[in-house]
């Protein structure tokens, strides 16, 4: 049986966070320069809030996160912070008017992961297929110069995911935090520096 009650684990649990990968977010700021103050930020995949949370310190009273996940939570999150247990791939209306009246959106973070099966193909492949949903909301979302940070698990889909990336973005990178557990399939991306709508011409079978 693995202990995940690791370094990360417990930091977590003195510093206040429901989940240890607030870390691995802190090590992708630290590393891409992700938020300012001020920013609106909208966290795919959210619960139970600990990017949420950090986003939320990050920009600052004068900032708004928006996070949205399929599980609730009993996270206690600050003012400028809106949780709503939503599917954003099927929005509700209510979700649907607050993308459109408190964007775009400045960042836009999806640390979104399929139930894993054990089953490393197929693991690979329900996150290949949660990636691409993230990236259409991204390409929605986002404004012009604005940043998208999403996980995804290696395998075969990546590379074409990481080349799509860069049709749309000036800088794509790919980073391993420290806070991934070793045996961990994910790594993250940070792309940057949106080029806007109309930048994913050149891309085939991406969005319906």
């Amino acid at each position: 049986m693995k202990n995940y009650r690791d370094h990360y684990f417990l930091k977590a649990k003195l510093e206040h966070y429901p989940a240890r990968s607030v870390y691995k977010l802190q090590e992708l700021d630290r590393r891409f320069r992700i938020f300012k103050k001020g920013m609106r930020v909208l966290d795919l995949g959210a619960a139970p809030g600990s990017w949420t949370l950090y986003a939320a310190e990050k920009t600052g009273s004068q900032g708004f996160v928006l996070g949205a996940d399929l599980k609730s939570t009993e996270t206690a999150f600050p003012p400028q912070v809106l949780f709503l247990q939503e599917d954003v791939h099927k929005p509700s209306p209510q979700f649907a008017a607050l993308l459109r009246d408190r964007g775009p959106f400045q960042v836009v973070l999806s640390d979104m992961a399929p139930a894993t099966t054990g089953h490393r193909v197929t693991d690979q492949a329900r996150s290949s297929a949660l990636c691409r949903e993230a990236f259409g909301v991204a390409r929605i979302c986002l404004e012009r110069g604005g940043s998208f940070v999403l996980k995804v698990f290696m395998g075969p889909d990546v590379k074409k995911l990481s080349d799509d990336l860069r049709l749309c973005f000036d800088a794509v990178k790919s980073f391993k935090p420290a806070g991934s557990r070793p045996e961990s399939m994910e790594t993250f991306y940070a792309a940057l520096g949106f080029r806007g709508r109309g930048s994913e011409s050149q891309i085939t079978g991406l969005f319906p």
